[in-house]
């Protein structure tokens, strides 16, 4: 289920980013390539205009007839602009590798200008490559067609008797939109390739707190219906005894019935927790919080339970430095000290020991509830604050625990912005520690 939870944010991201590349590009592509429409336009007017110039035309060497390609400007006419420094006046504008075809109105060619030497043949090819059905009789049209591996742009300027052609080598400009296109081929592979590993890596840090959080919920349920399946299956028997003996006394029926009392406090009290822990995660922005003396409430907890202790026969020991405060609500707070205490208890060995002190540590108040006993192995201590997590169930079901208790304060102490561990030694004790400020 999570493999195809993160499959699908995968999917989802990829396409998403893939469509946002695709129109930037889309978008930096088209902006160049109008640039690079603008600029070749105005290049080959500017070349047209000189071809069309009186000035020029008269101080042009002219072919003799038809495909004269012999003719020729002066060699230096790509040193500069017209008139520019460099230049020459009766050369064609800078960076232009241009020529003229003149023709008929049968679009038959009538002359040839050219820096190059060009053979007949090239004249006859470039003029088919002409889209001579879209020319008009007064506008100029512009079109672009590749020659022998080279990229020509062309002018036609309808004349009185005919038309002339110009023609620019636009190679290079074109060059430069492929290796765009290439480029942002690649880029664009790349950038997809480095994007799935990271929305992988994300989407699996992602996923990791809700698988977390799914396995924990699919346990405790788990556990639940564990902790209810006995005391249920109790009844459940309990009941059938009393209903096979309808015609005895409740006097001689008394035994089942405790049973049945029994373990139904035993629901109650699981009910109970589950239903404080429920509203406590749902009351955590509106709990009010307020300073109250730390000292005092640890006292209120352990002078109730010293004839219990005693009765228990284990010792108790305390050391509580006064007038300690915190900032919180006193009777969470209670409600945690009186849950470590009463695991200490439970879990202390015979003639045991339980030791409390509440001291100030730095700008904290540190409460620490010890006891000797078996204590807690090291791979069971980052999980006994879970809901229903016990490190042994026949021992903790001898004991009436459900597993929630130290779910219970972890979440009191979490409310506060506190913590609570826990340090232990096998075969020596545990020891329990809240932080509070």
């Amino acid at each position: 289920m999570f493999k195809k939870l993160r499959n699908r944010f995968l999917i989802v991201n990829l396409v998403s980013i893939s469509i946002m590349m695709l129109v930037a590009f889309a978008t930096i592509y088209t902006i160049t390539y109008q640039n690079v429409q603008r600029e070749t336009n105005m290049e080959l007017y500017k070349v047209s205009d000189f071809y069309h110039s009186p000035y020029n035309s008269s101080k042009m060497p002219r072919g003799e007839g038809q495909g004269s390609g012999t003719d020729s400007f002066p060699s230096d006419a790509m040193g500069g602009d017209n008139g520019g420094p460099g230049g020459d006046p009766n050369s064609p504008p800078a960076r232009s590798v241009s020529f003229m075809i003149k023709t008929d109105d049968q679009w038959k060619i009538t002359d040839t200008h050219s820096r190059f030497d060009m053979e007949d043949t090239f004249y006859t090819e470039a003029l088919q490559k002409v889209d001579q059905n879209k020319v008009g009789d007064s506008e100029r049209q512009t079109g672009q067609f590749a020659l022998d591996g080279t990229d020509w742009a062309y002018v036609v300027d309808p004349s009185g008797d005919g038309h002339m052609i110009v023609f620019i080598d636009v190679t290079a400009q074109q060059g430069i939109l492929t290796n765009l296109i290439y480029t942002f081929a690649v880029v664009g592979l790349i950038m997809l390739i480095v994007i799935y590993f990271l929305s992988r890596y994300f989407a699996n840090r992602s996923i990791a707190p809700v698988r977390e959080a799914f396995e924990k919920q699919k346990q405790f349920i788990g556990d639940a219906s564990h902790e209810l399946k006995t005391p249920l299956a109790i009844i459940n028997t309990n009941a059938d005894v009393l209903l096979a003996n309808q015609e005895d006394t409740i006097a001689n029926q008394a035994k089942w019935l405790h049973y049945i009392k029994s373990e139904t406090e035993r629901m109650t009290g699981l009910t109970n927790d589950l239903l404080y822990l429920t509203q406590m995660d749902d009351s955590r922005s509106t709990m009010i919080h307020a300073k109250f003396n730390m000292s005092d409430a640890v006292e209120s907890i352990i002078l109730p339970m010293e004839a219990v202790i005693f009765e228990k026969n284990i010792s108790l020991d305390y050391n509580i430095e006064p007038n300690l405060t915190v900032h919180g609500n006193s009777e969470q707070i209670k409600q945690v000290i009186l849950i470590l205490l009463d695991n200490a208890v439970k879990y202390s060995g015979p003639k045991g020991a339980v030791n409390v002190t509440l001291q100030k540590q730095n700008n904290d108040v540190m409460l620490a509830v010890s006891n000797t006993g078996e204590g807690i192995a090291p791979e069971h201590l980052d999980r006994i604050f879970d809901r229903f997590y016990r490190t042994d169930s026949s021992r903790a079901r001898k004991h009436g625990g459900h597993g929630l208790g130290l779910a219970i304060a972890r979440s009191i102490v979490d409310q506060h912005k506190g913590e609570l561990y826990a340090r232990s030694v096998v075969g020596e004790g545990a020891t329990f520690y809240v932080r509070l400020s």
